[in-house]
């Protein structure tokens, strides 16, 4: 199958997302000495308020594109501007719950968490603006930020199961 150049960007961006969040996770958890769960439920809360905090950006950013828009104002997404930032709302908001979801477990399961949450708080932001600002560029210009914000949060999933089941 041949692709086409703008799947070859999407994968190119995707790649090195995940490299990046594969490399940064490792390394984390790598040098992070462990820590008491207040430390730990601490960090949680901070890393937490990222997502909510760009999910708030996001859902703001609707609301203002639909009052200055005449055709939307009252509903509905016939201003391109407000569509398109319903979709950036909508993935923000999809990928918020996850990260808050595997947050949450990643610190229940391990004391070697502090770190991490550092560092998928920290991917999260760049993700999420990368993928704002490549949104309007198409898929190739936002798939490094989408799977910056993705790619570390299901690897925050998947090490959490891992370490729950092992105990």
């Amino acid at each position: 199958m041949t692709l086409s150049a703008v799947q070859r960007g999407v994968v190119r961006g995707m790649a090195g997302a995940a490299g990046i969040g594969i490399a940064a996770l490792l390394a984390a958890a790598w040098f992070d000495p462990g820590h008491g769960l207040p430390e730990r439920l601490r960090m949680l809360a901070v890393a937490l308020v990222v997502p909510g905090l760009w999910s708030a950006a996001a859902i703001g950013h609707v609301a203002r594109l639909r009052f200055l828009s005449p055709q939307s104002i009252d509903g509905g997404d016939a201003d391109p501007a407000v569509a398109q930032g319903r979709a950036i709302a909508q993935n923000t908001l999809e990928q918020a719950v996850l990260a808050a979801i595997a947050y949450a477990a990643l610190t229940i399961a391990t004391d070697r968490s502090t770190f991490a949450l550092a560092v998928l708080a920290t991917c999260f932001t760049v993700g999420r603006i990368g993928f704002w600002t490549g949104y309007r560029r198409g898929a190739a210009a936002r798939a490094f930020g989408f799977a910056l914000t993705f790619y570390p949060t299901i690897l925050a999933l998947l090490t959490a199961l891992v370490l729950a089941i092992r105990g």
